[in-house]
């Protein structure tokens, strides 16, 4: 089972959940695909690290081949190249690696080299597997790196991926093809308008969510109104505890400093198991 972790806003304690959540259950992978901030290793001593790079293929013009005819040019949605006078422009900063000028070309004056922009690393910390994605400093496209992160998941065991925050295409990418979507938010104006863009991009791509709170004893009863309304589950509440900050404040582990918190994460696996099993058994009485 695929679960991602993720938010509306940033500082809703996301990452705290799925830290927690993750050393709550055995046979775990966990995956952080903020791969523009990524933070959970500063939670582990992953061993065994990897390293795989990430590239894109860039065009990479022939000007002798080259007619100048403009083809590429115009099929680039992204304005990746330009066609001035007798030269070609390439900007590869903005180019998405799709490979459709090198098909387009007339004259096969177009050919394709690879261009690193981030890599992967992928350990394990005492037998919880962790992959983590990181987009050089300086490049513009999150997505990529994200989908190559994803292409290490192991089906083999329960996969929790903490996104990055807000709504934009990576965490898109992050939360796509998951069996679930846990939103975590707090308890707060704030909390609850970022929670409905990202109850809107969740239900969007079909996947079920549910949410949990933080901070849930500050604030007035609005968010879980709003969860009532829209027939969101609560699946956990964590209260404000200074204790939890000082755990977090010194990269240590909840579950494991505040032993009592387990639980709470260990019912709020239960829940979203019981969600997923019973979408499946949904799906397949409609399919017969």
């Amino acid at each position: 089972m695929i679960i991602s972790v993720a938010s509306g806003k940033g500082g809703t304690g996301k990452t705290t959940v799925a830290l927690n959540l993750a050393f709550s259950l055995a046979n775990v992978q966990l995956m952080d695909c903020d791969v523009e901030e990524p933070n959970l290793h500063l939670f582990l001593a992953p061993r065994e690290r990897r390293t795989i790079p990430v590239t894109l293929p860039i065009p990479k013009v022939d000007e002798e081949k080259c007619t100048h005819c403009g083809k590429c040019a115009e099929i680039c949605q992204f304005n990746a190249l330009a066609v001035i006078k007798d030269q070609v422009l390439v900007f590869p900063e903005i180019c998405h690696g799709c490979g459709g000028c090198t098909l387009i070309c007339p004259v096969q004056a177009i050919q394709e080299s690879p261009r690193e922009i981030g890599y992967i690393q992928e350990g394990n910390d005492n037998g919880l597997g962790f992959v983590q994605g990181v987009l050089n400093v300086g490049e513009p496209m999150p997505a990529p790196i994200i989908r190559k992160e994803k292409g290490r998941i192991d089906k083999d065991r329960t996969v929790i991926i903490d996104c990055s925050p807000g709504t934009s295409c990576p965490v898109i990418e992050a939360v796509r093809g998951s069996d679930f979507c846990l939103l975590v938010t707090e308890n707060s104006p704030f909390g609850l308008n970022d929670l409905e863009l990202a109850v809107e991009m969740v239900r969007a791509l079909g996947i079920p969510m549910g949410v949990f709170i933080n901070q849930a004893d500050l604030g007035d009863r609005k968010l879980p109104e709003y969860c009532q309304r829209e027939n969101i589950p609560i699946l956990g509440e964590l209260p404000h505890d200074r204790r939890i900050a000082e755990v977090y404040s010194r990269g240590g582990i909840v579950v494991e400093e505040l032993p009592p918190y387990r639980n709470l994460f260990l019912s709020l696996f239960q829940q979203i198991q019981k969600i997923v099993s019973g979408r499946s058994r949904d799906g397949l009485e409609r399919t017969l």
